[in-house]
């Protein structure tokens, strides 16, 4: 059973890769924890344990598991979502956007370019039967996808990014599926973030990102989610185009 603490600094992991991009190690954790390093690493060692983080061979830090997001995602960061202003700029960015006057099909592209910028990730929208991707440049910026390998992965992912929704078929209205949750790609290490709304096309359209498993989840789900219901909010009052 994960305690507080340890569930504290699971999320500080997190989210300290999440802006690093390396492991991170018991020294930061104990100067923002204000104990000792060991404290710190018997917690660790436990959280390794239970399947939360893993500690890579080349460094005395840790790393979040999927495991570990997805306790993430489901725990920490819905006690977490009050610390954060929920009308920042991105959010008022893509509300201003997807209810601008405008047609159906610029709405959901200029919502998905936006989510692009704002997230770093590569964004994609469906309209009716296509696919709508922006973004693909930033996959290949983050450090995760510099090696061969991991490249060759995420760009199989891509080519086949319409059979993974469709096997993924998000019902909810925010969706996550993390690395190895996923239908297709499991050994890419991507992230998928989705967002289900009724529009003019199909009662089931989806907004969303696919990313590193390493990011910003607080914020982008609150981009993600936003993104989905100012769409549908807009396409239920009369709209210019189509």
């Amino acid at each position: 059973m994960i305690t507080e603490r340890q569930s504290a600094i699971l999320c500080s992991i997190i989210e300290q890769y999440a802006e690093i991009a390396s492991p991170v190690g018991s020294v930061m954790l104990a100067k923002l924890f204000d104990v000792s390093s060991a404290t710190i690493r018997s917690e660790m060692a436990k959280l390794e344990d239970m399947g939360y983080i893993f500690h890579p061979h080349t460094s005395a830090g840790r790393i979040p598991t999927d495991k570990g997001y997805r306790f993430y995602v489901n725990t920490l960061a819905e006690k977490r979502a009050d610390e954060i202003v929920r009308k920042d700029r991105g959010v008022k960015a893509i509300e201003t956007i997807a209810s601008s006057d405008d047609s159906f099909m610029r709405a959901i592209k200029a919502t998905a370019d936006s989510l692009a910028e704002l997230t770093g990730n590569l964004s994609l929208a469906t309209i009716g039967d296509h696919l709508y991707v922006s973004g693909v440049s930033n996959l290949f910026n983050q450090p995760e996808f510099y090696d061969r390998e991991n490249v060759l992965a995420i760009a199989r992912l891509i080519d086949n990014l319409e059979p993974w929704l469709k096997e993924a078929n998000p019902s909810m209205p925010l969706n996550v599926f993390i690395g190895t949750e996923n239908p297709i790609g499991k050994s890419s290490d991507a992230s998928l973030i989705i967002a289900k709304f009724s529009s003019p096309y199909s009662d089931r359209s989806y907004i969303g990102v696919l990313g590193s498993t390493r990011q910003d989840y607080l914020k982008v789900l609150r981009l993600v989610g936003h993104a989905g219901q100012a769409l549908e909010k807009t396409f239920k009052r009369p709209r210019i185009g189509g």
